[in-house]
């Protein structure tokens, strides 16, 4: 260990040594081999797969029909969406849209709980700051990015290098696109951990309207007990609307609207964007995830989450005000995602195959000398999950410190206490002090039982992960343990944000607030600057490895995911599923079969307009069906369509099996869950009375 302070953290606390690692390194992983879509099927459109599309589904995917799917979908804040009529209109999920549903609300309206139709296109309400973006070019300019490279000698030489060279070619492609569009976003992402770079040059669509939204209860139908499961029923869509010059926008490039939906084999095609994936990394880097920072990701959302419960529960009339049950499901599903991860590291066959892909990864460079090197930087590599794993503990005691809209105010509000009596006493001039107060100043209370439970549960995760002699662990055993120490804190006049103004001028190094920060930040900061320093120097390692990996498999196995538009083929089929076998379609006699079994569940409840069939309504409707194409989160809203490029599903979410896909494709039993246009559109006609959106999806278009 470099750090003085930290010289006493160079050891793992108990939380570390048992569970996920022991099991790790009790696996027989010889005899295991790597499956050939074990790295999944998340196609960068640059790398269109045309063979393969044409070899496994028996049509002809070229240039033009990629670009078809390219141009028809969207990117939204965190999500998917697609064009399905040339008037502009676009669908996607009504849980990408929750909160745009609530900002357009007007006069008392409660539009999340009743939901929203614009009768007439003039009615159609516009979403602020809201935007969705138009693939409309991307290319590969690794070689330029090699070449800008190739002349630094060091990390941080090779980081402002890559950083330069980014800006011209995003200037340059936005001089070239200039024409097309009045606002672009273009950015440069790498791919296969930097190994790759593309520049992706998207269409900014910024007046974007609201034309319908179902209501929470049918668009979240099952609430979080269901979220990430199947057989599901939830109806989980929305529709918007593109405008140019205040007029529908002319979509030359739309998917068509397949009434007739698809069924069991057959083939669909999903155009997304999925978020972060893991599944290039290396064996130790998935170690030092199983050992150290998913566990402590489990904890810290476990804790919050059950304040935030208890919260609601004591105020709900409060807790809605602030959006509580909003911010629960945020962290119930992170929560759930990252027990998905935890239960894939400690699946033997995840980690067996996981393995066998590095062993033919290493087999590969010991095969070509002119790649020789790769085999060291693996080594450097386990050699950097060695020394984090080292920092284990502030890793997990800290962690709520990097998430401040769910970390204890007074906590964020003790670090900068203590730096303002700090400055002063080393004599810090006064606009240095100015701005520290300034940030004092500015930060805000939860309600106090909250803060109170966020707090202790703070201070417990120091004492339970930090060595007993440290400065915060001695602060809160001298206070009397979590409890006692977090009503001291909030005794203060720095507990609470109304009281903070007066006590500012007048701070004393022995509040207990500014004393908890002289306790935290020293070694916090210590921590984050060696953790930081080591995730710079592995993301340098990273690149080079990408670049051997991409010289050995070339585009057979695509990058993790990176929030870029993807294309990822699968089949509509069930799987095994609890003794029997989950059915490839659920329909509306679900949702109602669900709503008596759980009556009273607010999880399950069905709003006024649906509490019986609406007149016309067939029951057998499919509602939600099951692929096996490779989604994951950001995937929200992509469009599900089939070889002629028409929209039969909109995906929403995984089953619980599909949660290992941070690290490994496995199509055998994870699905990816989709709403069946065949529902949305009997929901439209025989619920909502939306004609007017059918007349448009049938006709593709207003005219």
């Amino acid at each position: 260990m470099r750090g003085r302070v930290w010289a006493v953290l160079a050891f793992l606390a108990p939380a570390f040594t048992t569970g996920a690692a022991a099991q790790l390194a009790s696996y027989d992983l010889e005899g295991v081999e790597v499956g050939r879509f074990d790295y999944g099927k998340m196609w960068p459109f640059e790398y269109a797969p045309m063979e393969y599309f044409r070899e496994t589904y028996g049509f002809e995917a070229d240039s033009a029909w990629f670009a078809r799917a390219r141009l028809s979908a969207l990117r939204i804040p965190g999500c998917s969406a697609a064009f399905v009529s040339s008037s502009g209109l676009v669908v996607t999920n009504h849980h990408c849209v929750r909160d745009a549903v609530s900002q357009v609300a007007q006069g008392g309206e409660r539009l999340l709980d009743d939901g929203f139709f614009a009768p007439t296109v003039a009615a159609e309400r516009r979403i602020p700051d809201f935007y969705a973006d138009q693939l409309i070019d991307v290319r590969d300019v690794s070689e330029r990015m090699f070449g800008a490279l190739a002349g630094a000698t060091s990390d941080a030489a090779r980081a402002e290098a890559r950083e330069r060279a980014e800006a011209a070619i995003i200037a340059e492609a936005r001089a070239e696109h200039a024409a097309a569009a009045d606002s672009l976003f273009v950015q440069v992402v790498d791919l296969y951990g930097g190994g790759r770079y593309s520049v992706y040059v998207f269409r900014r669509f910024t007046d974007v309207r609201l034309v319908f939204a179902v209501e929470l209860e049918m668009g979240f139908f099952g609430g979080d007990p269901d979220n990430f499961t199947y057989p599901r029923y939830a109806l989980d869509f929305a529709f918007l609307r593109i405008y140019d010059d205040g007029a529908p926008y002319r979509a030359e490039h739309f998917f068509g609207w397949g009434s007739e939906g698809v069924e069991e084999g057959d083939a669909v095609f999903v155009i997304g964007n999925p978020g972060q994936t893991n599944r290039l990394a290396t064996m130790d880097q998935i170690r030092l995830q199983a050992e150290v920072t998913v566990p402590a990701q489990v904890g810290w959302l476990a804790s919050t989450h059950r304040a935030l419960g208890d919260f609601y529960a004591l105020d709900p009339a409060q807790a809605d005000a602030m959006g509580v049950r909003d911010m629960m499901f945020s962290l119930s599903n992170s929560l759930k995602a990252y027990r998905g991860r935890a239960a894939a590291l400690q699946n033997p066959l995840v980690v067996a195959r996981k393995a066998a892909g590095e062993r033919a990864f290493r087999a590969e460079i010991s095969a070509r000398p002119g790649l020789a090197a790769a085999g060291g930087v693996l080594e450097e590599i386990a050699g950097i999950q060695a020394e984090k794993r080292a920092l284990a503990p502030g890793y997990a005691a800290f962690l709520s410190i990097n998430n401040p809209s769910f970390s204890a105010a007074v906590i964020r509000r003790a670090i900068t206490a203590y730096q303002l009596v700090a400055s002063r006493q080393g004599g810090a001039p006064e606009n240095a002090l100015g701005a520290i107060r300034a940030r004092l100043l500015q930060v805000g209370d939860f309600p106090a039982p909250l803060e109170r439970s966020l707090l202790e549960n703070r201070l417990a995760d120091f004492v339970r992960y930090l060595p007993q002699d440290h400065p915060a662990v001695r602060f809160v055993r001298e206070q009397g343990g979590p409890d006692a120490a977090a009503r001291a804190l909030l005794a203060s006049p720095l507990g609470r944000a109304e009281s903070t103004a007066g006590a500012v001028e007048s701070l004393s190094a022995q509040d207990p607030v500014v004393r908890l920060g002289a306790a935290i930040l020293p070694s916090y900061a210590e921590f984050a600057d060696e953790w930081n320093a080591l995730t710079a120097r592995e993301g340098e390692l990273t690149i080079e490895l990408g670049r051997a990996r991409f010289d050995i498999y070339g585009e057979s196995i695509p990058p993790d995911g990176t929030f870029s538009p993807r294309i990822t083929d699968g089949v509509v089929g069930g799987y095994p599923y609890n003794g029997t076998v989950a059915p490839a379609y659920t329909t509306f006699f679900g949702i109602y079969d669900r709503a008596v079994g759980h009556a009273g569940s607010v999880d399950w409840s069905l709003p006024p307009r649906w509490e019986t069939p609406p007149n016309g309504l067939d029951l057998s409707t499919p509602l939600n069906f099951v692929s096996t194409a490779d989604s994951y989160g950001g995937n929200s809203g992509s469009p599900a369509v089939t070889r002629d490029l028409e929209l039969v599903g909109l995906n929403f979410d995984r089953n619980v099996n599909g949660l290992t896909r941070d690290y490994i494709y496995l199509p055998e039993q994870g699905r990816n869950v989709m709403v069946d246009v065949r529902a949305i559109e009997a929901a439209l006609v025989h619920a909502y009375g939306a004609q007017r959106i059918i007349t448009e999806l049938e006709r593709g278009g207003l005219e």
